[in-house]
């Protein structure tokens, strides 16, 4: 497991707290050690953690304030696990409601504590790469929306309509906001150098999709005497 993944152990009872700490520890985790609920609040609000262990009793400040604070206030997307020895109902859907990740009623075996923070930061880890591999395959410009994968253009919500030709033009302009391409480069891009086709083939092109975007087709610019560029904003 990952030793860089810092866990915030948040329990007054000192025998709990070096139990769940040890056996964190022997899997790879950095643990901090708090026991009352302004100590959690203070770290978290200066030091970064990725995971929060949180008992509900605690001195100072309880457990769902603590938990209220960091979602609420704070508005920190933290993991947050709780670990208590209450185990009413309206507890448990409190907790959740807050914005409680899991929920483990004591006593738990340190088996079943560590199960629930690899599989937490498992999912988390695993919903990150997804984010990732759709944001490299999909390009996001003012209304308009590029499905690299699918091959689809939708603006606004709507999809539009595009020969192979015409995505594959926007998705390379669009791949490069800003960059200014000639006629030439993007004919070389889209076609390979010895594509036989003329610069004003391009302009058509151009023209055709600028024209099925409607509004949108405001962010491919003319950039006189040289070529296009495509602009992220409108």
């Amino acid at each position: 497991m990952d030793n860089d993944i810092q866990i915030l152990v948040v329990e007054d009872d000192g025998d709990i707290q070096e139990l769940m700490c040890h056996h964190l520890e022997k899997e790879g985790f950095h643990t901090i050690r708090v026991s009352d609920g302004e100590s959690a609040l203070d770290y978290v609000r200066s030091e970064q953690v990725d995971l929060i262990l949180l008992d509900l009793n605690l001195p100072k400040v309880s457990g769902l304030d603590v938990l209220k604070t960091i979602r609420y206030t704070y508005q920190m997307n933290t993991h947050i696990i709780i670990a208590s020895a209450r185990t009413d109902e309206s507890d448990i859907i409190t907790a959740l409601e807050l914005g409680a990740d899991n929920y483990l009623p004591k006593p738990f075996s340190p088996k079943v504590l560590v199960a629930n923070v690899k599989a937490l930061l498992r999912r988390s880890h695993e919903h990150n790469i997804k984010k990732i591999e759709k944001q490299a395959n999909q390009i996001e410009a003012g209304p308009l929306s590029i499905d690299l994968l699918r091959y689809e253009v939708t603006c606004g919500g709507e999809v539009i309509s595009l020969s192979a030709t015409e995505f594959s033009l926007l998705a390379f302009l669009a791949s490069f906001p800003g960059r200014v391409f000639t006629r030439n480069q993007i004919i070389s891009k889209l076609k390979g150098d010895d594509y036989p086709v003329t610069q004003r083939s391009i302009d058509v092109q151009i023209a055709s999709l600028r024209k099925k975007l409607k509004e949108a087709g405001e962010l491919i610019n003319t950039v006189w005497g040289i070529g296009y560029s495509f602009q992220d904003k409108m």
